[in-house]
């Protein structure tokens, strides 16, 4: 009977470590320059390395910040054209700051970009990075559909597959979050946006 006890405490504080670590990496603690909280195109902070190891301080010129308004042309009549638009803005940010930080060459994932020289980005970056490119819109009056919202999460090791994190909008007018995805594909490809409750029922596209 203390064989057992012994063995469920054991089993218990192993799913509590395994949770605080999946904790840890999706709201790791930051090296090198801090985030600059109220992004805007002529100074904002991405991140790459793996759980945001690395926090870099780039800018747009107005002729590429520009270019992000265009997407945004003409004006979206529905949510759903107005995600697409979102989608291919984002998909344009990462190739423009790609250049800058050396991440051009980000596979999807986090095994493809193996042995890479380029820099590589897993969730944390990528929905970090998503957020703030999609708050610099939104400051910008660029949505007339959604707001963005938090960063979500779902998995937790043992409990739930392993942790995964997403950059997230909120319809304005339904109040129906989505979860805007850009880690499954390589730099420059357009993120996934897909409803929050599937995405946190473990959602991936096909073939991937």
């Amino acid at each position: 009977m203390n064989y057992q006890k012994l063995l469920f405490g054991i089993l218990l504080f192993s799913v509590l470590v395994s949770n605080a670590a999946a904790v840890n990496l999706l709201n790791p603690e930051s090296s090198g320059k801090p985030q600059i909280d109220d992004p805007d195109p002529s100074r904002f902070s991405v991140c790459y390395g793996n759980t945001c190891h690395t926090v870099e301080h780039v800018s747009l010129s107005p002729q590429q910040w520009e270019a992000v308004r265009e997407f945004f042309l003409p004006l979206a009549e529905t949510p759903e054209q107005e995600r697409s638009q979102i989608a291919n803005a984002i998909a344009y940010l990462e190739v423009e700051v790609g250049k800058q930080i050396n991440s051009l060459g980000d596979r999807g994932g986090n095994l493809k970009g193996f042995g890479s020289s380029s820099n590589q980005l897993d969730c944390v970056d990528e929905s970090t990075n998503s957020t703030s490119y999609m708050r610099m819109m939104e400051k910008d009056g660029l949505f007339q559909f959604h707001r963005v919202d938090k960063k979500r999460q779902h998995g937790f090791l043992i409990i739930g597959g392993w942790p995964h994190s997403t950059a997230a909008i909120q319809e304005t007018g339904s109040g129906k979050r989505w979860a805007v995805d850009s880690w499954f594909h390589d730099n420059g490809t357009k993120p996934d946006i897909v409803t929050m409750k599937k995405w946190k029922a473990g959602w991936r596209p096909e073939n991937n």
